[in-house]
């Protein structure tokens, strides 16, 4: 069964471009390791959160949009070993970043339902 591995990331509505490039950028790279999907989504309808929210998650601040993101694996082991690889891949590491990593969330999901 497919693996899944999600982003929840804050990113200043001025960086869209940039965030969109970097997103054009990666997908050769995953697309090497493995990956099958990469999908890149933009907040729009974020409603403020009380006691739980995306907003409250990444701590949204003045003029930053929520970025919800996956990329899709054949399975954990081939999502793994990108993350392993990656680390040594100097392509990786020339990747413009135009979001706050510190406010990054991400992990790694099993399918239990896919249509």
């Amino acid at each position: 069964m497919s693996y899944i591995t999600g982003f929840l990331t804050p990113v200043k509505s001025e960086n869209k471009e940039r965030y969109l490039e970097s997103a054009r950028k990666s997908w050769p790279l995953f697309q090497k390791y493995g990956a099958l999907e990469q999908v890149e989504t933009w907040g729009e309808d974020i409603p403020p959160g009380k006691v739980t929210g995306f907003d409250l998650a990444v701590k949204l601040e003045e003029g930053e949009a929520v970025v919800f993101s996956w990329l899709k694996w054949p399975d954990r082991a081939t999502a793994d070993a990108c993350w392993e690889k990656m680390q040594n891949d100097p392509d990786f590491s020339d990747m413009d970043l135009p979001f706050d990593g510190k406010r990054m969330m991400w992990g790694g999901f099993q399918p239990i339902f896919e249509s």
